[in-house]
């Protein structure tokens, strides 16, 4: 038995259960640049960052789904062993079938926990495993028993799979035979069926009926509702919740950590964030883009994404005051600059402002009301050669056609401003300014 188990653990008011390795693990975007896997070295990271986020509870295939996951399992506990002086303790849950060859692996590999799953749903039991619901009630209930009896110590949780496809009278009927043995229901919307009201009345109808029983979520993607139906399951007393960094899992993915955490702190649920640290939410989405070999997707807001700007009326304002368009506290989860992007929709203003304030040059706004015009008419051009960005295209412009001159900067005020010019061709940003106040204004090869 282990020195520290769940049985000493006080639960936070949300308790993150991270299933990147296992459900993010199973995204066809790592087919989309022929990595296919996570790597052992991969696998390692991602569990110190978490553990480092603050994330008790991480959730992994069981050992019997291959030779190589037995082993990352390996690697992976030894991982966090080295982390308990640390950061406490963090639970390492394996995801397994309701089958005795999956839970006698788990096991042996040292798991903390069991995250049961079997499908109760009709489709499932007509179409995956052939089970009726007494054959599912039986077998299951034998299984938990004897875990539970032989090994007390570990957390057991059981889920109906594809929950949200099975009636509420089925699920209860499995869920009543087995409240006494598990410490966790799951409710998990395998194909994404769920609504936010339906979530919502589902959840209060489970802890009415299982008030001893804590709940876990786990929302897919498909309708596009994770995000929404994960943060109605914390309102109506969820405390368990599957995510995964970025969202990344099967087809359209799950829950995004760092998207619900987010959430929650703009609507002042504090009780929720408790032990979570926020400020690392962007860099933890950052290694998770780099391991995946993407950038963090659009629709995650945790990205300086949800900080760039293009159209020359949004640039203009968030120049003269970033809370025009930026209204949320991104910097406290770690996005403490803002983007502005140079191309067609630039407006003078932006072109005056980023070569006379960021790039140095001596210009009035008459002239960059001219540089501009020309600007937009050319910079149309450019995507077609790829020879310029549109930023070494102003520069030309400013200096060839417009005869600018750069100001020489004071020595003591040149730390004030950073510039990177370098060429994209070599996998480097091009024309990136960033200037004193936090904005950084790019330019990029489309």
């Amino acid at each position: 038995m282990p020195a520290f188990t769940f049985r000493q653990y006080q639960p936070r008011g949300l308790e993150i259960i991270d299933t990147t390795l296992r459900d993010g693990s199973q995204t066809p975007l790592l087919h989309d640049h022929y990595k296919y896997f996570l790597t052992t070295e991969d696998k390692v990271e991602i569990v110190q960052a978490l553990i480092l986020y603050g994330v008790k509870f991480i959730e992994l295939f069981s050992p019997n789904v291959s030779p190589r996951e037995a082993e990352d399992f390996q690697a992976v506990r030894q991982t966090r062993d080295g982390m308990i002086m640390q950061k406490g303790y963090t639970f390492l849950l394996a995801h397994v079938r309701a089958h005795p060859d999956d839970v006698a692996a788990a096991i042996k590999a040292g798991a903390d926990g069991l995250n049961f799953y079997i499908g109760t749903s009709e489709v499932s039991r007509t179409h995956k495993h052939g089970k009726s619901l007494s054959d599912i009630i039986t077998s299951s209930r034998k299984l938990l028993e004897d875990v539970r009896g032989n090994h007390p110590e570990l957390v057991l949780r059981f889920s109906g799979e594809d929950a949200f496809r099975t009636s509420e009278a089925d699920l209860f009927r499995v869920y009543d035979e087995l409240a006494p043995l598990v410490d966790r229901f799951g409710t998990p919307d395998t194909v994404g069926v769920a609504t936010p009201t339906g979530v919502a009345a589902r959840v209060r109808a489970l802890r009415k009926n299982y008030p001893n029983v804590e709940l876990e979520g786990h929302f897919h993607e498909d309708r596009g509702f994770s995000l929404i139906n994960a943060l109605e399951a914390t309102r109506a007393g969820m405390r368990y919740m599957n995510t995964t960094l970025l969202g990344v899992a099967e087809r359209s993915g799950i829950t995004s950590m760092t998207a619900l955490l987010y959430n929650l702190f703009i609507d002042k649920e504090y009780d929720k964030l408790e032990g979570y640290q926020l400020h690392g939410s962007y860099p933890i989405n950052v290694l998770m883009a780099d391991k995946m070999r993407k950038l963090i997707p659009s629709r995650e807001p945790v990205s300086l994404t949800n900080r760039t700007h293009t159209a020359g009326v949004h640039a203009k304002a968030v120049v003269n005051d970033a809370s025009t368009y930026e209204a949320h506290p991104l910097d406290q989860f770690g996005v403490t600059e803002s983007e502005i992007l140079l191309g067609p929709l630039s407006g003078w203003n932006i072109i005056h402002y980023y070569l006379k304030e960021i790039s140095g040059f001596e210009i009035d706004e008459a002239t960059a009301k001219l540089i501009a015009a020309k600007f937009k008419e050319a910079v149309y051009g450019i995507h077609f050669n790829g020879k310029l960005s549109p930023s070494e295209l102003l520069f030309n412009m400013a200096e060839q056609d417009f005869g600018l001159r750069r100001v020489i900067v004071p020595e003591e005020f040149q730390g004030a401003v950073v510039q990177k010019m370098n060429d994209s061709s070599k996998g480097e940003d091009v024309g990136e300014v960033r200037h004193a106040t936090g904005v950084i204004l790019r330019s990029k090869h489309s």
